[in-house]
């Protein structure tokens, strides 16, 4: 089964708002073995609309319309796809009644607009709104030979949430066939998308039952892998299978089979063998800091550190020399290293993570370009120094930095 999602309204087609209500939804139908197809935002039009509902019944079998129920003249949700299905729309009096009543308890005058909440796609089963005044409406049968299943949702997410839940999830369970889908994140660090790509795609090809997607993220690279089985064990153990492959082929290249973030990752690393972290940031500002403290329960194993983007900070907080700051510079290898030691002395921590660098756009020079940072991780056996040159901007940086210091840690303590 195959499904089309459909979000109505000229406000998500501005910067100012965004669909999330698509998400929700779309994790809910891959749970009943429903795989989203399209995707589509459409304004208040209903030219527009209409055209796209058309559209979306050729080519899906579930398709859901979010928004565009309410009572001003640009909600056209039941218009357009009554108009699409070549059905008319008749007001229900029940329905009339209720929004009478809602409007008296609530001491409001009831509108002439607010009755085309009313209006009900012939043969369309009326679902409640327990949050709001724009009911649903679930249409099923067949189209063009075709059975399908067409849901108008309330665009709010409160109201959408409750309705879909309560109305529908266990009709649409019901009526689809019993598939399921299981789902597997990998992610990897220390290699660039095409080199990753290269690497895993010869096992993933050979899976062609299961659904492998590439993505490039700052520092990391997802492998998001899906299979569709008659039941969730058969599809897992498919997902699993292909994991363990790429597993192999990339080793500790992946930091994570289930999604997990690099920093909670580390976390875990450091909680399980009772080691303390202490950070010294310059470039990145405090954002390893706030990446690692981000996590519940972080207090056990990150013990603080410092922001030290002045000279005379990195001497009196991390204790750097102030001739070794004079004669290398802040940018350089040994100034990473003696932060990452003075950190680890300063904050009494198992591990000390030193940060400098050059984020840009400004600063650099032709022997310390924008993008070099060096970082330093510190312990009792001694200190590593790597140098990176992050491409990108000022933000890109920062965060390359900071996964890279996480993924020292990780490779520490693997």
């Amino acid at each position: 089964m195959q499904a089309e999602i459909i979000a109505i309204g000229s406000e998500l087609l501005t910067p100012f708002r965004q669909d999330t209500n698509s998400l929700y939804l779309t994790e809910h139908l891959n749970q009943l073995g429903v795989d989203v197809i399209f995707k589509t935002i459409v304004g208040d039009s209903r030219e527009r609309l209409t055209n796209v509902a058309s559209t979306a019944l050729a080519r899906a079998d579930v398709i859901i319309f979010i928004g565009g129920l309410g009572p001003t003249e640009d909600d056209l949700t039941r218009e357009a796809v009554a108009d699409a299905l070549g059905l008319p729309l008749k007001r229900d009096p029940e329905l009339v009644a209720a929004l009478e009543r809602r409007f008296a308890e609530r001491g409001y005058k009831l509108t002439p607009n607010n009755l085309q909440q009313a209006d009900v796609i012939a043969g369309a089963t009326v679902l409640p709104n327990p949050n709001g005044s724009a009911v649903g409406l679930w249409v099923g049968g067949k189209y063009e030979g075709r059975e399908k299943i067409i849901l108008l949702l309330p665009g709010p997410p409160a109201e959408l949430k409750a309705m879909f839940e309560q109305q529908c999830l266990e009709r649409l369970r019901s009526k689809l066939p019993r598939k399921a889908i299981a789902t597997r994140v990998l992610k990897i660090t220390g290699l660039g998308e095409s080199q990753c790509d290269a690497r895993v795609a010869p096992i993933y090809k050979t899976f062609i039952d299961v659904d492998t997607t590439i993505l490039a993220g700052a520092g990391e690279i997802q492998l998001h892998m899906k299979s569709q089985k008659a039941t969730t064990a058969e599809a897992q153990q498919r997902v699993d299978q292909l994991v363990e492959l790429i597993e192999e082929e990339l080793g500790d290249l992946v930091f994570s089979d289930n999604g997990d973030s690099l920093e909670q990752i580390v976390g875990y690393y450091l909680q399980m063998r009772g080691i303390t972290l202490a950070a010294a940031e310059s470039c990145t500002g405090g954002l390893l800091a706030e990446r690692l403290t981000s996590l519940s329960g972080s207090s056990r194993y990150f013990v603080g550190g410092a922001v030290v983007y002045s000279n005379h900070l990195k001497t009196d907080f991390a204790d750097v020399p102030a001739h070794m700051l004079e004669k290398h510079g802040a940018v350089s290898k040994e100034v990473a290293a003696a932060l990452a030691e003075g950190i680890r002395y300063r904050c009494e921590a198992t591990l000390g993570i030193g940060i400098t660098g050059v984020a840009g756009p400004t600063g650099g020079s032709p022997e310390k370009p924008v993008g070099l940072v060096y970082h330093a991780l510190a312990s009792e056996q001694g200190t590593e120094v790597i140098e990176r040159k992050f491409p990108g901007d000022r933000k890109r940086v920062r965060w390359f930095a900071t996964q890279q210091a996480l993924d020292m840690v990780r490779r520490k303590l693997m």
